[in-house]
């Protein structure tokens, strides 16, 4: 089994979901962890690690192709040296919305001198939308 920690556009009723998470998830429940939220221009969130509370939701899937397929979407290749990567796949603690702890799940991160290169702003309440942030992006 594979724990994932997704904030964005993998999250369940946003724009990746069907393609990339839908095909191979065998559960779904909202959870959080601790770090950093940031929308960025592009029209996607960043995380990178922090102490607030993240909204989003833990998918758990039995399959590696899942795993494959969402490292692809997310740029990122564990063969390729850590600054070559668009982000980090990391193991951190996940928890439910009550904050009671779920275990270890993986999570993408963004270096913070990325988000800052991409001209992130901070998500101050820690649940990315699309449809909130589409007006801020253009898109």
């Amino acid at each position: 089994m594979y724990q994932v920690f997704v904030y964005g556009t993998l999250k369940p009723h946003e724009a990746a979901y069907e393609k990339y998470c839908e095909p191979f998830v065998i559960a779904t429940r909202p959870a959080c962890m601790q770090g950093d939220l940031f929308h960025l221009p592009q029209g996607y969130p960043a995380m990178t690690t922090g102490d607030r509370w993240i909204s989003g939701a833990l998918l758990i899937f039995s399959e590696d192709e899942a795993i494959a397929r969402i490292d692809q979407f997310e740029d990122y290749d564990p063969i390729r040296p850590a600054a070559a990567n668009l982000y980090q796949r990391c193991d951190r603690s996940v928890f439910s919305p009550a904050r009671q702890p779920l275990g270890l799940a993986w999570v993408y991160l963004m270096s913070p001198e990325h988000v800052t290169t991409f001209g992130g702003v901070r998500v101050d309440n820690g649940d990315w939308s699309k449809q909130r942030f589409a007006a801020m992006s253009g898109t």
